[in-house]
């Protein structure tokens, strides 16, 4: 099984990053929350690797913060949560919150994560409540500055998060508001943000 991989970023993209490790391409899958903290294309990273393996697929999960990887495999142990919906969880909130939102039973926090209705919500605070690693602090961003992105690019990237695109305007919306520069990621994760406390 691939525990971790070291290489550099060929492609990145909200969902998956693309890292060059000695002349080959792994595909790793990937929350939001590690794509805002990736370098730019061309610049080295590490990855926490969650190996995923069916009998028609192998599929590589990936992690900046041991914290995300952890969460991540605790979902995933819950009946009815596979890989892709444990990443929409990771993706649709911070892992402290995630964290605070198991702890408090706050169903209705989890139900606004794209892909979980309240059957899947209420499992998950069954059986992870007690379960929670201790509260962490938001990491900061690591990546570098680099060109700001379309209002186009923001809503494709939430529509293809699970969002509806009256849902992904409204987002990008408030996003914009509060500032309508910066990086892509900036832009994303406020936009996801605004959508959180809707």
């Amino acid at each position: 099984m691939i525990a971790q991989l070291q290489g550099r970023i060929l492609r990145k993209g909200p969902q998956e990053v693309v890292l060059d490790v000695g002349g080959v391409g792994y595909r790793v899958l990937i929350p939001v929350s590690t794509f805002y903290r990736l370098a730019d294309e061309g610049a080295q990273a590490t990855l926490r690797i969650h190996t995923h393996v069916r009998e028609d697929a192998l599929a590589l999960f990936g992690f900046l913060t041991a914290t995300e990887h952890e969460l991540f495999e605790r979902l995933i142990d819950v009946a009815g949560v596979g890989p892709k919906l444990a990443i929409a969880v990771l993706s649709g909130i911070e892992a402290p919150d995630l964290i605070d939102a198991l702890r408090a039973s706050d169903v209705a926090r989890l139900t606004r994560i794209p892909g979980v209705g309240r059957k899947t919500a209420e499992r998950l605070v069954l059986e992870l409540k007690d379960k929670m690693p201790a509260r962490v602090a938001a990491p900061g961003t690591t990546a570098t500055e680099g060109t700001g992105s379309s209002r186009d690019d923001l809503l494709s990237a939430l529509v293809h998060l699970g969002y509806s695109r009256v849902e992904a305007e409204r987002g990008v919306e408030r996003a914009m508001k509060e500032d309508g520069g910066g990086r892509f990621e900036d832009l994303l994760r406020r936009s996801l943000r605004a959508l959180a406390t809707r």
